[in-house]
């Protein structure tokens, strides 16, 4: 059985204390689960706070984002030991987001996904497809060539370590959210995608969430379908009561 994920990326949101209030709230709210993993992802600058106030709760932390070098002239950028230096061994890589606002290719996210593998980092990777790409009825191939572009270059050990994460471009901050049954056909046709490529057993033990305006009222329904493995959340994870409550959808 996998084992479900609930994420929460926080993107440019809450200052440092913010940060500590609402991890405070968290720790106050969440009862534990063995069935859940729980994993919050802050701006860099609260990482190391985040991880100080977490090292003996179940929740892990995470960043939004790195470099694919060790270290060189890149203004402004984090590299994958500078994360792990601080307590952080998961980054979310390949969000539409950094696609669309930071010019992110696919030669950029093979090269991060490599770094990330070369680091043992977990790597949550995340794909999905713009409104008119599904208008199109091009979304299964644009989700298929994300996922080949940046992963299909990794061992199959790697995978150990990956986590997708399906985000319709659509579906986030829009309000608007696939239906369940548009996320499972989606996160199955991942499966078998990856299937294709490195065997049954990987693509049924590779854990796929769901991203996309998931907020305790649809939570339970997306988390029931049988490819969907949790989910990455944006705007609800700001939200100590709300966070708990996606986070006791998926313990269902």
């Amino acid at each position: 059985m996998r084992t479900k994920i609930v994420a929460g990326n926080w993107k440019m949101n809450k200052t440092l204390q913010e940060t500590v209030t609402l991890i405070n709230e968290l720790k106050n709210l969440l009862n534990p689960h063995n069935n859940v993993e729980v994993i919050i992802a802050p701006p860099f600058v609260n990482l190391p706070k985040a991880v100080e106030l977490l090292q003996d709760f179940p929740i892990k932390v995470a960043a939004q984002n790195m470099h694919f070098a060790d270290s060189g002239a890149y203004t402004g950028e984090v590299s994958a030991g500078m994360l792990k230096a601080i307590g952080v061994d998961t980054v979310i890589l390949g969000h539409s987001e950094r696609r669309a606002y930071f010019n992110e290719t696919a030669d950029m996210l093979q090269k991060k996904a490599h770094k990330a593998y070369e680091k043992s980092m977990t790597n949550i990777f995340c794909v999905g497809e713009k409104l008119k790409e599904r208008e199109a009825g091009k979304h299964f191939d644009v989700v298929e060539s994300q996922i080949a572009d940046a992963l299909f270059q990794l061992p199959l050990q790697a995978y150990k370590k990956i986590v997708i994460a399906y985000e319709p471009v659509w579906a986030i901050g829009t309000g608007q959210t696939a239906t369940p049954d548009q996320a499972q056909e989606m996160h199955r046709f991942i499966r078998e995608t990856l299937a294709k490529k490195y065997g049954r057993d990987l693509a049924n033990a590779i854990r796929i969430l769901y991203g996309g305006s998931v907020k305790p009222g649809n939570a339970a329904e997306i988390f029931s379908k049988p490819d969907v493995d949790g989910g990455l959340i944006g705007g609800a994870s700001l939200k100590a009561q709300d966070f708990n409550a996606i986070v006791e959808a998926a313990k269902s």
